[in-house]
């Protein structure tokens, strides 16, 4: 962790460089491109997605339900919804009245019991996630299971209104027959609304009992019912990502290990998922969420069938037996740690197994026969200690044992230096681990210094997951983090390290991903939404711009024989890609002044033309927003001389060249 004035002194060195850059010394650098093979293979899974329930993420973000405690099951079952009067929106009583019916045999195991006295006043309404998101011209699918019980009730009325009130669609839904029944119908709003509302009522007096009452868009990603929000998949389609790791994240592990992740519990029937309160419900005390919990319609199906649209492996992260170390650190007992493992063996038969199998029926029968070909799994998220070393060893035993081919994802801890991460890789070294997570949220001034930090790493010795990295203008764990330009330029200079050293550093993500602009806790975020719309920010673009030119072996490009880890506040790093049969540099200038460059290329033949991308901001303090996205990438063609390149780079800035 860095203070302000540390992140201070980097933005004034900037600017101290600005000026002479102004006064006409534009700098210039002799680089040599050397096109000879290193023999450094970058992987398909270089760069990847980060997911985790956090911000909204799930529940409010990417999974599209619209309702707020659709079937009843929060700590407090009336979590979203009222019971105003028509007429004053105060309650009365009077007119009905709604009581919570419990099954604990069930895993959704409450429904509500509506009386209705006086079907002219009675009224129960949802408020959604910050209020409901509707697009004009666009089509909404309700249903709710009903069971008339007594009395003449013969239609359930639905209205969606906007924030005055005003009924912007409207649906009568008559109810015949006795029994639960499912019900449903189709709103089409006459306007866009950000945070509309939906009212219920009923045509006639007596009991009914009514329980996951569900309002979709129909317009969901891929158009599947009940399924994910269209604008912000296409945002992770576009990173064309190599991984996608779920469910998080210190989600994982829980505050308490009633609390963690438990997949099974996320699989078959929407309506039989189990709900469970979100660990970040109240993880922070500047943004206190008791309206935080997790219905697991994005459940573990859900994320391999994601991870299989995007093009991306599945990474699965599951708890070893360790609740969070920061919350409660309740740890089950080695000799109760069978169920665990057997969670972890039994996952994989879910992703691979045919159908003959136990789970693989299970994933059969979801609607997906052909296996999801999982090939890394986590065992643990960020824990730390010999309690944690002590746990891996069972649960790598027992996976390779049953699954040689399987690759497993262990932990350092939460922190990239510090007695614990020194002890874990001392250890994970000794077990012969494969893959290494670490964890990286520090101040643009770390992240610029440490773009050589895996230079020297043991190339013989476990390969590196940058699985959780951000940078914080402001400090870990403030709510004032902002997604601006400095942020995003340090952690471009960053990232040249991690794909210069491609031979340690197998996988990468930022994180976290996803925040709600009214329901996060936590900032910095790389995809920022509402009810009605998403941006990108500086960071996302920097990721996109990454993967996107990944590449499919690594380069040697230095200045004076040395790679660019910082030297005059120049990074660079570059690849050659086989499927498009070029070549790809990547700049990043963290100086206030511009750089005149001439690369030098050599064992190579280069082409006649040349992309020139540009990733820049007018000032470092700049961000992006739902308005305006004024950091994106611009392109242009450029002509190149008997095969030399000779480049301006602008100021704070990230510039990839792409050549034949």
């Amino acid at each position: 962790m860095k203070t302000k004035s540390k992140i201070f002194a980097t933005v004034f060195s900037l600017s101290v460089a600005f000026f002479s850059a102004q006064n006409g010394n534009v700098k210039k650098h002799f680089l040599d491109l050397d096109g000879a093979s290193t023999n450094i293979k970058i992987q398909p899974t270089m760069y990847g997605i980060f997911f985790e329930d956090i911000n909204f993420a799930a529940d409010g973000g990417l999974y599209a339900e619209l309702i707020k405690n659709r079937s009843f099951e929060f700590d407090e079952p009336l979590t979203g919804w009222k019971q105003p009067n028509t007429k004053t929106l105060s309650p009365n009583l009077d007119s009905g009245f709604l009581t919570i019916i419990t099954d604990k045999s069930k895993t959704n195991k409450n429904y509500a019991r509506i009386t209705v006295w006086n079907d002219k006043s009675y009224l129960l309404e949802n408020e959604g996630f910050r209020g409901i998101g509707l697009h004009q011209g666009e089509k909404y699918d309700l249903s709710f299971n009903l069971e008339n019980v007594s009395g003449n009730i013969s239609a359930v009325n639905t209205n969606l209104i906007d924030e005055n009130g005003t009924v912007i669609s409207s649906v009568s839904t008559i109810i015949k027959g006795g029994g639960w029944q499912k019900y449903n119908a189709v709103f089409a709003p006459s306007k866009t609304v950000e945070k509309a509302r939906l009212q219920i009522t009923f045509t006639g007096k007596g009991i009914v009992n009514m329980d996951m009452i569900s309002l979709f868009p129909q317009d969901t990603w891929k158009g599947r019912k009940g399924g994910l929000r269209k604008d912000l998949v296409q945002k992770l389609y576009d990173l064309q990502p190599g991984f996608l790791r779920f469910p998080g994240g210190c989600i994982v592990e829980g505050r308490t290990l009633a609390e963690r992740y438990q997949w099974k519990k996320t699989i078959g029937k929407v309506e039989d998922r189990e709900n469970l309160i979100n660990k970040w419900n109240n993880g922070f005390a500047h943004r206190l969420t008791p309206d935080y919990w997790q219905s697991f319609g994005l459940g573990f199906f859900e994320y391999f069938q994601l991870a299989e649209d995007l093009g991306a492996e599945p990474l699965p992260i599951l708890s070893c037996g360790m609740a969070c170390q920061f919350n409660t650190a309740e740890l089950v007992k080695m000799e109760d740690l069978d169920p665990y493992v057997q969670d972890a063996l039994d996952l994989i038969e879910f992703a691979n197994g045919d159908s003959n199998t136990k789970w693989g029926k299970i994933r059969t029968e979801m609607g997906h026969p052909l296996s999801f070909n999982m090939k890394f799994i986590g065992v643990g998220n960020e824990q730390w200690g010999a309690d944690y070393i002590e746990r891996y060893k069972v649960f790598e035993k027992a996976i390779h044992a049953k699954y040689p081919d399987i690759k497993i994802i262990s932990g350092s801890g939460p922190s990239p230096d510090g007695e614990f991460f020194d002890y874990g890789w001392k250890e994970l070294k000794k077990l012969n681990a494969q893959i290494v997570d670490e964890h990286y949220y520090n101040s643009p001034e770390w992240f610029m210094k440490n773009a050589g930090r895996y230079d020297k790493y043991d190339r013989s010795g476990p390969k590196v997951f940058a699985g959780e990295y951000a940078a914080q203008s402001v400090g870990v764990v403030k709510p004032d983090n902002k997604n601006n330009w400095l942020t995003a330029l340090s952690e471009a200079a960053f990232m040249t390290g991690l794909e210069r050293n491609a031979d340690v550093v197998y996988m990468t993500s930022y994180a976290p991903l996803f925040a709600h602009a009214e329901g996060w806790q936590w900032t910095p975020d790389l995809i920022w939404f509402n009810n009605l719309k998403s941006y990108a920010t500086p960071n996302y673009y920097v990721q996109k711009l990454f993967s996107n030119n990944r590449g499919t072996e690594v380069l040697n490009i230095t200045e004076n024989g040395k790679p660019l880890t910082g030297q005059d506040d120049l990074y660079a790093t570059a690849v050659k890609d086989e499927s498009n049969k070029g070549i790809i540099i990547k700049i990043v200038n963290t100086d206030s002044g511009s750089k005149s460059l001439a690369i030098n290329p050599k064992n190579i033949s280069l082409g006649k033309n040349l992309t020139k991308i540009i990733l820049t901001a007018p000032q470092l303090s700049t961000e992006n927003s739902f308005e305006n996205e004024v950091i994106q990438p611009k392109e242009e063609t450029l002509s190149l001389k008997k095969g030399n390149i000779k480049i301006d780079i602008p100021a704070q800035s990230l510039v990839i060249l792409k050549i034949n």
